[in-house]
């Protein structure tokens, strides 16, 4: 029996990486003579740099940039080197980003790079005593941006999940050398955070780095949601971020701010691009001041680790997440990893470190979370590698069954 072992990562307990192992050592418990493929997966969140690496070569580096309140921190990102065989949008599943006209020189080595934005502006970043939304910037991003540029990549993969921010990519932009002005012509504060945005009368982006110019930017976005409204970024993601009521209030009337400047000054609508509001906007400021394109995050995490190709003759795919509940429907990697399962035949098991009362049931097999039974949040989280194999050895048992 070949089984193809497909999670993304469980936020604050495992790695994708480490989480699909655990899975591993559950099914060949139950099965050792079972043929396990790991596929660890990511969908432009915790776990794409790795992912990426894993699937195309390449090598981490890091580089010392700013969290998402200011304070210094290394940071890591990806070069995936001139052999990286990266779809990149408008050539999914037809042809490599880094194929290249006849007769026309091979790019230098780390041409393609790629960025976790929560390495640097995450949430995970900020403890939950620290944390202030109105604040907390993406400058940080912006930094492993250039520092990218710095290393010879020209194409640039940003990842956007995790984010512990809702800045509209501005802090971001900053970094980059955009400049922003308030109502008086004066310079905006370093490292613009959600709160700040309402005050922005104007910004520049004559001023940001050349090379941006000659560089393409890829967007992987972890879901859909626009960037304003009920399904936006400040009403849907800032209270995960400590948000409450009142704030949510004000970043929804920055953000919105920011799109009818953007408008203004570019004739670019960013409102309703679907992922303009991931990152807390980030998605939206990417677009605006660095021409980035927005792609599915899984889709293109999917299509460099070939996990069509490994499904195809499995018998049976696990996968599983931190929480499974109706936003996994967005691009989320276990309901996507599933879809692609069930299009070949493959029977899914989805194992969840939680399974909400939205969650999204039916195209699986079946979900079995590690919170069940007598098994608390609290034991989930600090026992996750042994019940991800306990749960794993129950589901092949029961796959077995006559």
């Amino acid at each position: 029996m070949k089984v193809v072992i497909a999670p993304d990562s469980f936020k604050e307990c495992l790695p994708a990486g480490e989480a699909a192992a655990a899975l591993a050592a559950g099914v060949l418990d139950a099965c050792p003579d079972a043929v396990v493929d790991l596929c660890p997966m990511a969908d432009g969140g915790e776990g794409t740099v790795d992912a990426m690496v894993a699937a195309a070569g390449g090598k981490v580096l890091t580089a010392d940039v700013f969290d998402p309140l200011g304070a210094p921190i290394r940071a890591r990102f990806a070069l995936l080197g001139a052999s990286a065989d990266v779809p990149l949008p408008g050539q999914l599943g037809l042809v490599a980003a880094l194929q290249r006209a006849e007769g026309e020189e091979a790019p230098p080595a780390g041409a393609v790079a790629v960025i976790e934005m929560a390495s640097a502006s995450g949430l995970v970043l900020v403890g939950p005593d620290r944390r202030d939304p109105l604040r907390a910037t993406t400058y940080g991003t912006g930094q492993l941006i250039i520092a990218a540029l710095d290393s010879g990549a020209r194409q640039i993969i940003v990842g956007l999940g995790g984010s512990g921010t809702t800045d509209g990519g501005c802090g971001c932009a900053q970094a980059m050398g955009v400049e922003f002005t308030g109502s008086g012509g004066q310079p905006a504060i370093c490292g613009l955070g959600g709160g700040g945005l309402i005050d922005i009368a104007d910004f520049d982006i004559a001023t940001r780095d050349a090379r941006l110019a000659e560089a393409c930017l890829h967007v992987a976005c972890d879901v859909r949601n626009p960037l304003l409204g009920p399904s936006g970024a400040a009403a849907v993601y800032a209270p995960q971020k400590g948000a409450t009521e009142e704030m949510v209030g004000m970043l929804e009337a920055g953000l919105s701010h920011l799109a009818a400047l953007i408008q203004s000054k570019l004739g670019m609508d960013v409102t309703l691009l679907p992922g303009a509001g991931a990152a807390g906007g980030l998605g939206a400021g990417l677009v605006a001041f660095a021409d980035a394109e927005l792609c599915n995050g899984f889709d293109l995490v999917g299509e460099t680790v070939g996990l069509k190709k490994r499904l195809h003759d499995a018998d049976m795919c696990i996968t599983g997440e931190g929480k499974l509940d109706g936003q996994s429907l967005a691009g989320k990697v276990a309901v996507s990893v599933a879809t692609i399962a069930g299009d070949l035949g493959v029977a899914t098991i989805c194992i969840p470190g939680q399974a909400a009362v939205d969650a999204p049931g039916e195209v699986f097999r079946s979900v079995r979370p590690l919170v069940a039974g007598s098994v608390t949040v609290n034991a989930a989280m600090t026992q996750t590698r042994g019940l991800l194999q306990q749960r794993a050895a129950e589901a092949v048992k029961d796959f077995m069954k006559p």
